[in-house]
């Protein structure tokens, strides 16, 4: 919660950021490739100077149903003293884009590099090896961090996707071994940290990269053979921290272009002329919801959108093809991907530019203004390594994930409430907010990982879900390990074109007098995934301030 334009206004960060940040190293790297002198900083986590053309993520490919890699967990700090966390590679790049195909294992040994704990206790989470529950380190402490394959339907099991008990403390590898269903849908995926405290700091100082799960062709046969554009967002933390009502809450940036406040210099976007491509978004803000929308000497442009949040639109039907849903700007929560067709500007065209619209997140919610993302550049060509092409149709589509939920049988009914409330009403900062999602009926709890599941199913239930938002503030519902529909907004239908598969979905916040906003989504438990596991809302800063309750899927 923050006073809209200031961004003052967090929960505490723990110590051992601050100290993470005080004891960070530089020295000279290369980025991707780009030679040092075009990144500003330096060490590990360096970024590209404002202003620049992006550069896509070095490719990972799977080979013989396998990709294995190690990546590094290391953390530096940027000129402006910003604390920086990156993943990378033994041979120095950052972030890479991971492809893997239905069914294939993905195999990452992960090394925590940051620096070690220097706090005297332990932090939020104290887990016992003898309780059971303990994967990796027993303790949480600052250094502390684990990998959360965001979208994906993978187990959420020790060494697989399993966020609650898995840590991995400085010093320490973890290997996950991690195996994508062969109905798996076929799109864009991303990793990050989830260690419940630290998610925001790790999620804002850039530790994130996609995964893309081969195949889209065989289902949206559209975008065989187009050049692509990999388009990540972060946002992070405004230098020195100024107030104003035009200050965002955070700034953002595209593959670590930075696109500062206050003038905003947009990122490049080459792009031959009248060329159309495929552009994959993915939001990897902790805290920034956007509306993104082209512009052509300011007329917005048509969006061929083929998948959200890693489903091709409407690829669950029964036909396993997908279908293009034409749209003149794309909401986009934090931690959603929408991935989409666009043509390139004519010459004559002054002005080509890819803008974030304003969205207003409420009183108490966050500034999340207008600003430009990335100016269209029009060149002759495009190297390879900058705009990969799709491979041409391969097969027919594989079986998809959530086919038939739309008609099946609903075995439950449950309401779940975004709520809000200072502990401290005279605290001008609002920082001593404590933040909830709770099952109607139950009490209020902030998450702890030794809590009780707030909800046990059991494997092959559907559910339908009324996610109500009491706060006057936006929230973003994410949940793990499954896919749900969406099927309403406050109670009506929502048009068919938008009842589409999600991971993440926004409900907008309460204006007082008004009747709570709402969404209802239907919860698709037929596959084989069981065990613990969480939901929570994707803005960062509320699920490490207690907004996040775990799920218990019974065989």
């Amino acid at each position: 919660m923050r006073i809209v334009g200031h961004n003052l206004c967090k929960l505490p960060r723990p110590a051992a950021v601050r100290l993470l940040a005080a004891i960070a190293a530089f020295g000279a790297i290369q980025l991707w490739g780009i030679p040092a002198a075009f990144a500003q900083g330096a060490g590990a986590c360096a970024r590209f100077l404002p202003g620049s053309a992006i550069t896509p993520p070095p490719d990972l490919f799977s080979s013989s149903g396998v990709l294995k890699l190690n990546l590094s967990y290391q953390t530096a700090l940027d000129p402006n003293g910003n604390t920086l966390f990156c993943y990378v590679l033994p041979d120095g790049q950052q972030s890479p884009t991971l492809h893997v195909k239905p069914g294939d294992r993905l195999q990452i040994t992960l090394t925590n590099d940051t620096p070690n704990s220097t706090s005297s206790t332990a932090m939020q989470m104290q887990m016992s090896a003898a309780s059971g529950s303990t994967c990796g380190a027993a303790t949480m402490n600052d250094s502390s961090t684990n990998i959360h394959y965001h979208g994906t339907n993978t187990p959420p099991t020790c060494h697989q996707d399993e966020v609650i008990f898995t840590m991995i403390n400085s010093g320490q590898s973890f290997t996950y071994d991690l195996p994508f269903p062969a109905d798996e849908p076929a799109g864009l995926y991303w990793y990050h940290p989830h260690i419940h405290g630290l998610a925001e700091a790790a999620v804002q100082g850039g530790a994130s990269g996609a995964i893309v799960v081969d195949g889209i062709e065989n289902l949206q046969p559209k975008v065989a053979g187009l050049p692509q554009q990999l388009l990540i967002v972060r946002d992070n933390q405004v230098p020195g921290a100024p107030s104003g009502p035009s200050v965002p809450a955070w700034d953002i940036s595209l593959n670590y272009v930075p696109i500062p406040f206050p003038n905003y210099p947009p990122a490049i976007i080459q792009m031959p002329a009248k060329q159309k491509q495929f552009w994959r978004v993915l939001n990897a803000c902790a805290g920034t919801i956007l509306d993104l929308q082209l512009l052509y000497d300011g007329k917005p442009q048509q969006l061929k959108i083929v998948a959200l949040d890693g489903v091709p639109t409407g690829s669950q039907e029964g036909t396993r093809r997908g279908k293009i849903v034409n749209a003149k700007h794309i909401l986009v929560p934090t931690a959603g991907r929408a991935e989409f067709i666009v043509v390139g500007p004519k010459r004559k065209v002054s002005s080509a530019i890819l803008v974030t619209r304003a969205v207003n997140t409420g009183p108490d919610g966050d500034l999340d203004p207008a600003r430009p993302i990335a100016t269209i550049q029009t060149v002759a060509t495009v190297g390879a390594a900058r705009a990969m092409a799709i491979p041409a149709v391969s097969g027919p589509a594989n079986k998809q994930r959530f086919e038939g939920l739309a008609n099946a049988q609903v075995t439950a009914n449950r309401k779940l409430i975004f709520s809000e409330f200072s502990t401290d009403p005279g605290d001008p900062n609002e920082g001593s907010v404590e933040f909830f999602i709770t099952v109607d009926g139950q009490p209020r709890v902030l998450f702890d990982p030794n809590n009780p599941p707030a909800i046990i199913t059991k494997q092959g239930s559907v559910e339908d879900w009324v996610v109500e938002n009491r706060s006057l503030e936006s929230h973003e519902f994410h949940i793990h390990q499954i896919h749900f529909l969406l099927l309403e907004r406050n109670g009506k239908p929502v048009p068919k074109k938008e009842q589409q598969f999600l991971d993440t979905v926004d409900v907008p916040f309460w204006t007082r007098g008004q009747p709570f906003p709402n969404v209802k989504v239907r919860m698709d438990f037929r596959g084989p995934d069981i065990g613990d596991f969480v939901y929570h809302c994707h803005i960062l800063e509320h699920e490490d301030g207690g907004m996040m309750a775990t799920i218990r899927v019974n065989p």
